[in-house]
């Protein structure tokens, strides 16, 4: 007797190949075809919740098109065989990478000491199961964590070190697709810098006359032991309100101030000489735009023989790489032509952008598909398979 079986199949190229599991970039189109070995099928047909069409159907076989997929889904190929109902099925998982990866704000001075608590937030990014957020401290890895929630939040706390002073702290986020044939695509936030500081136990030191005679000149010193990081501090003396101009010298951890003051005839009678050592000075942070990476095809769905122009772009400071192959300098893009080959249908161009900021290199992916058409004369051959047993 004869054993009949029903196949669902994939058309990746011009050649079909049978798949439990898909996966789809996010708003793709799919090509399905259902075929048995039945003698004399009825209702061969595709379950599915996404929209589809029929292309093409003869004895044994159905090819179906799905467009625009966009979430996780389940097919099922169903065809009936002398009144007994065959079934075949195969899982579609999408994949999307991560819109917006960013590191939380870091206070404007740590004191050292004090545990200092990271956060990350990843916004999009899909099959979680294979998303995850790592914070980093430069190249040294604080925390590894699996994507939850919308958006996904990753945390790391550290003590705070003299040694932190200046460190960089990053987030990114990882999305492993190499299990399923693909690579491991990485998002890298903008860097945060930490400023620690350490203050004195004392008050600083302050060596002044206790009286000035109008038009006369004293030195005036002012000390300060035990002040991290010394070279950001900022001095300012002050007889009254006549402002001084101090030289300041440091050695360790210790900044001296001095400077001359003469009394002016208008400021007869008691005065204040007034030394005041702060961290740091006002300023503007930095902001980051990564802009792209933009990846290009000139046509998405060729036929055989067709030329495809691909293009990868991005901001005027970033490097970018289309295949493996670099543009001539940042803000230039990368562009390669392909003539469409029956191997082509289903490729992936990969373009990858580059960026430094600070010493810190930060990557950003993303990928396109070519879908080489198919001529109805081959859609029109039947897989037919009959075993003996």
């Amino acid at each position: 007797f004869l054993k009949v079986s029903l196949s669902l199949w994939v058309l990746l190229s011009l050649f079909s190949h049978p798949l439990q599991h898909i996966l789809l970039p996010a708003g793709r189109s799919l090509l399905v075809n259902c075929s048995t070995s039945c003698p004399h099928p009825e209702l061969i047909t595709l379950e599915t919740s996404l929209p589809k069409e029929v292309i093409d159907e003869d004895q044994g076989w159905a090819a179906f098109r799905l467009s625009n997929v966009t979430g996780d889904s389940k097919i099922i190929c169903s065809a009936f065989c002398n009144g007994s109902q065959m079934t075949s099925s195969s899982n579609i998982t999408v994949y999307r990478f991560p819109e917006l990866v960013e590191l939380d704000l870091l206070p404007r001075w740590q004191p050292v000491g004090e545990n200092l608590t990271l956060q990350c937030h990843v916004w999009g990014g899909a099959p979680r199961a294979q998303l995850t957020l790592v914070l980093l401290r430069g190249e040294e890895e604080l925390s590894r964590q699996p994507a939850v929630g919308e958006p996904a939040e990753g945390t790391a706390t550290v003590l705070a070190g003299r040694g932190d002073y200046g460190a960089k702290f990053t987030c990114r986020a990882e999305l492993d697709l190499r299990p399923r044939g693909l690579g491991l695509f990485q998002n890298t936030s903008a860097p945060r810098q930490l400023r620690t500081f350490v203050l004195p136990m004392a008050a600083p030191r302050l060596v002044a006359p206790l009286s000035l005679e109008v038009g006369t000149s004293w030195p005036v010193d002012c000390t300060l032991d035990g002040l991290f990081p010394v070279s950001e501090a900022q001095v300012q003396l002050a007889l009254g309100d006549q402002m001084l101009n101090p030289a300041v010298s440091i050695h360790g951890d210790t900044l001296r101030a001095t400077a001359t003051v003469i009394a002016r005839a208008d400021q007869e009678g008691a005065q204040e000489i007034v030394c005041n050592v702060t961290l740091g000075a006002p300023g503007q942070c930095p902001a980051l735009a990564f802009l792209g990476p933009i990846l290009n095809l000139s046509e998405t769905n060729v036929t055989e023989g067709s030329k495809v122009n691909v293009s990868c772009t991005a901001g005027p400071r970033v490097q970018v790489m289309l295949d493996g192959d670099l543009a001539r300098a940042p803000g230039e893009p990368a562009q390669l032509q392909v003539t469409a080959t029956e191997g082509d249908d289903g490729r992936y161009f990969f373009c990858n952008a580059i960026l430094e900021v600070d010493g810190e290199i930060l990557h950003r992916n993303v990928t396109a598909q070519l879908r080489v058409l198919c001529e109805l004369s081959v859609l029109s051959i039947p897989h037919l398979y009959l075993r003996k047993t």
